[in-house]
């Protein structure tokens, strides 16, 4: 019943009141971590950036992350800078994990940072991106920015017209660029490039204990299989009362398959280019 309410709260409330809850909430998570779990080990970046395009489970990297593990191996807090309008002078306050960067590549190599600073750009196949977005935009979504104007749209059309009109609209916003955008930079140390496949699939431990050791934060292995564990899709999905309507649904690579024909491929290929094949995924011919 709890859990109910609160998604209910979380659906409903202005958008206003949701920023201020949320970066309350961080604020005062933050304070008791400082207060309550002393840290044994630091990081030797000043700040780490977590960037990404959105449905590449944003939500998970941010519960692992500010969890207090992370903490007491890094004495990073955590800060998502949506929620205080981009407006901190460094973006990112030093110390701190910066959480959810929905931004192309050139907005952040413009950003003021710190001189040892870490970044990782978590991408997803552009094609299940389409169809995550195709659900949770109809179905799950909060409310905020335009979500409510798409689902209203998506609830009146067949489940192919809605993907058709969301691949035109994603495509309006960017979103296929900001992708293209990460992957067209020359490799640095600074940034390293993760597959979502990778974080959720059967070598999930290998790539976040790499992704980690990247951020400089050194888990025990039995500490990341205990978060690992702790932070799982089922459990998550448990914790929020969402499983009817799941934030995370299925998570599966290749789901695009069971939703796509030729004729939403041939408007995907028309948004997107090459882009598929640039991110190293096997085309519509190789499936």
């Amino acid at each position: 019943m709890f859990n109910s309410a609160v998604m209910f709260a979380k659906q409903n409330a202005p958008e206003s009141v949701r920023v201020l809850a949320r970066r309350t909430m961080l604020e005062a998570y933050n304070a008791r971590l400082r207060v309550t779990v002393p840290v044994t080990t630091r990081s030797e970046f000043q700040n780490v950036y977590h960037c990404a395009v959105r449905k590449t489970a944003s939500q998970w990297i941010k519960a692992v992350f500010s969890d207090p593990v992370v903490y007491r191996h890094s004495g990073l807090l955590t800060y998502d800078p949506r929620f205080y309008g981009w407006k901190h002078p460094h973006v990112v306050p030093r110390g701190r994990i910066g959480l959810s960067m929905f931004i192309p590549r050139a907005r952040f190599d413009k950003m003021a940072k710190p001189e040892k600073y870490r970044a990782f750009f978590v991408m997803r196949d552009p094609r299940d991106m389409v169809v995550s977005s195709y659900f949770s935009t109809r179905n799950s979504h909060g409310p905020m920015g335009d979500v409510l104007e798409q689902r209203r749209m998506l609830l009146e059309l067949p489940r192919k017209e809605g993907l058709l009109w969301l691949i035109d609209d994603l495509a309006k916003k960017g979103r296929f660029n900001v992708l293209r955008s990460w992957i067209d930079v020359p490799p640095s140390d600074e940034v390293r490039l993760v597959r979502y496949e990778d974080l959720t699939g059967e070598g999930q431990a290998d790539e976040m204990e790499q992704l980690l050791k990247h951020c400089g934060i050194h888990l025990p292995p039995a500490e990341l299989a205990q978060t690992l564990d702790k932070y799982s899709f089922a459990k998550m999905n448990e914790r929020q009362g969402t499983a009817a309507v799941s934030h995370y649904r299925k998570g599966q690579a290749g789901d695009w398959q069971n939703h796509f024909d030729d004729d939403i491929y041939e408007a995907f290929t028309k948004a997107t280019g090459n882009l598929v094949e640039r991110l190293g995924y096997p085309s519509y011919q190789e499936k």
